[in-house]
């Protein structure tokens, strides 16, 4: 249950209104959504206050913003998994009013209210503080998104993924996971491959540093063996399902699938000849509990590789009247690249 912060008088004489996006559930049970001007009273406990300035939409929002799967349990709320903005009031010494930072993970926006508001307070142990070479916009351009692409090219780097190795292939290539997977992996000097289902984005994903564009539907009807011809180094999965029981049997050997999504399912159907015959490494990739010092450094790594004027093409701005119909587009696999939610 979401904890009331129970001001001071001082701090009531000090108190803003904000707008935000709420959900709650009508009579019947059903989650609606709407824009609502409220007091700072309302904003749960933290020793954080952040004036948000973007907030990003992710396929976890979406589940949020129609009540799907269970994950919000308590309302009303404000979703957003992720934001980033400049610290307003801080009682942690690690932050100062005026500086800027980025959230994404720690269950806010489904356990805790979210970015979709003008302001938020937090845990500071859940933000970053933001790199220089990186906007609150570009840090919303990246997100969810592009921490958990970042987490997934150091864990396969770790588990000994090199240029020279072969061909990676990513999945889901034009979501926002995917779409930045592919850039970063790109930048770093990988022959990427792009597995969508989406042909209409295969110029954009080439522009981004795709070597090559594999038809998803044309991918899953090739015949199914216990193992089949070892084609990638590594594969980065934002689907899970059949096509990832169908990519472990792919990998080279050595290899290793980083699975970061279940869009197609959670379901695994596979065999254990990609593990004994080639040792292949199925790493599991989790961005919401990651711990701080983890973070940091991934992000400088984002604001070192990131290149944000190629990926413009992938980037849409909404406000936060535009997020009932956004939620139900990301989960429906209408979304390309990343939606960006501008509160303000």
């Amino acid at each position: 249950m979401v904890t009331c912060f129970v001001p001071s008088s001082t701090e009531k004489e000090n108190n803003m209104s904000f707008r935000a996006l709420v959900i709650d559930k009508d009579g019947n049970g059903e989650v609606q959504a709407a824009v609502q001007e409220l007091n700072e009273e309302r904003l749960p406990q933290g020793n954080v206050t952040v004036e948000i300035e973007w907030a990003g939409l992710n396929y976890k929002d979406g589940l949020c913003l129609t009540g799907s799967g269970g994950l919000v349990r308590n309302y009303p709320h404000v979703p957003g998994i992720d934001f980033a903005g400049t610290v307003r009031k801080s009682e942690d010494a690690r932050y100062r009013p005026g500086q800027q930072v980025v959230l994404t993970g720690w269950r806010v926006g489904e356990a805790y209210w979210g970015g979709y508001a003008e302001l938020a307070r937090v845990d500071a142990e859940w933000l970053v503080p933001l790199p220089e070479a990186l906007s609150t916009r570009d840090a919303m351009t990246l997100g969810t998104a592009g921490l958990t692409a970042m987490l997934a090219i150091e864990r396969l780097e770790t588990a000994g993924l090199k240029p020279e190795a072969g061909p990676v292939l990513v999945t889901g290539a034009g979501g926002g996971v995917g779409s930045i997977a592919l850039s970063l992996l790109a930048k770093l000097g990988y022959e990427v491959a792009a597995l969508t289902g989406r042909a209409e984005l295969s110029n954009t994903l080439k522009a981004l540093g795709a070597a090559s564009i594999i038809d998803r539907a044309d991918f899953l009807a090739q015949a199914d063996k216990p193992l089949e011809s070892a084609r990638w180094s590594a594969v980065i999965d934002n689907v899970g399902g059949a096509l990832l029981g169908k990519l472990l049997k792919q990998i080279q050997y050595g290899g290793a699938v980083a699975s970061i999504g279940n869009a197609a399912g959670i379901e695994l159907n596979t065999n254990v000849l990609p593990f004994i015959l080639r040792g292949v490494t199925l790493i599991g990739i989790d961005s919401v509990m990651q711990p701080f010092e983890r973070r940091v450094t991934a992000w400088k790594r984002l604001a070192s590789l990131f290149d944000k004027h190629a990926y413009g093409e992938m980037v849409r701005e909404i406000g936060l009247e535009d997020l009932p119909d956004a939620g139900h587009a990301i989960l429906a696999g209408e979304i390309k690249g990343r939606v960006l939610v501008r509160p303000r």
